[in-house]
């Protein structure tokens, strides 16, 4: 399938009363990292919640392609290439080949029925989703833990699982939130590697949510810094770091500073 352009377009977002967005507006193009920053509080949690169908929006359109996707419930929008992580590990118990497996169940055609009486198509097509659950293992570097319990795995491949099991799904877009916090160095370094591989071998688009600021200024194509809200600049990575507003809104005013 091609990758289409995800736009998003003066979405704005309230709760009783809060505005959570104010009219955000940014466009993630095909095959490209698009980092979403800024400090905490700023809305970007509330703009992952509503693309993946998870907020309704007060105002405003979130277009996948085109497709708007502004009123679609999260499985139709899991149908139509969008997968997404969590901050927070959301993990299944069993093996990584387990929760990869959910993975697969928006491709799945074989009913509850056909898979308990093992019929030989069933057979065959969980053999094709497992044998591309292992792919994506390998990928993200859990191949060697692809049939380990979940629960016995260090932090960071807990979190690397999450990650392979959006993955699972064929995104066209895919949704990071915060993919490596919590992580010591060599872990965030292992996952950055690991996003970096993902957008040199598989055709889709990535947004992040990151306040590791060295990972976004990495392997970032455009940025969109928020702030209460508010979109207060877009760009380059380089463009955005020396972007006086962005300087502010993470450090302060230097008349603040001095205070």
């Amino acid at each position: 399938m091609t990758v289409p352009v995800l736009s998003v377009r003066d979405v704005t977002v309230r709760f009783a009363g809060l505005t959570a967005l104010d009219g955000v507006s940014f466009t993630v193009s095909p095959r490209t990292v698009h980092a979403l920053i800024g400090p905490n509080g700023a809305g970007k949690s509330t703009c992952f919640n509503v693309l993946s169908g998870l907020t309704r929006p007060a105002g405003g359109t979130v277009r996948l392609g085109d497709t708007d996707l502004t009123r679609l419930a999260p499985h139709r929008i899991a149908r139509l290439g969008m997968a997404r992580t969590f901050q927070n590990i959301v993990t299944t118990a069993g093996t990584v080949a387990d929760n990869l497996m959910l993975g697969r169940h928006l491709h799945a055609r074989a009913g509850f029925l056909a898979s308990a009486l093992r019929l030989p198509w069933a057979v065959r097509e969980e053999r094709t989703h497992l044998s591309h659950a292992r792919r994506i293992a390998e990928l993200t570097g859990l191949g060697a833990h692809f049939d380990s319990p979940v629960g016995l795995l260090p932090y960071g491949d807990r979190k690397r699982v999450e990650l392979a099991r959006a993955l699972c799904l064929e995104p066209r877009v895919l949704l990071l939130d915060e993919p490596v916090a919590g992580m010591n160095a060599a872990e965030r370094a292992r996952t950055a590697e690991v996003i970096g591989r993902i957008r040199a071998e598989l055709d889709l688009s990535v947004l992040l949510v990151e306040h590791d600021m060295g990972l976004v200024m990495r392997l970032a194509d455009e940025v969109t810094v928020l702030d209460f809200g508010r979109r207060i600049a877009r760009g380059t990575p380089d463009e955005v770091r020396r972007d006086p507003e962005v300087l502010r809104a993470y450090l302060g005013t230097p008349q603040e500073g001095a205070a």
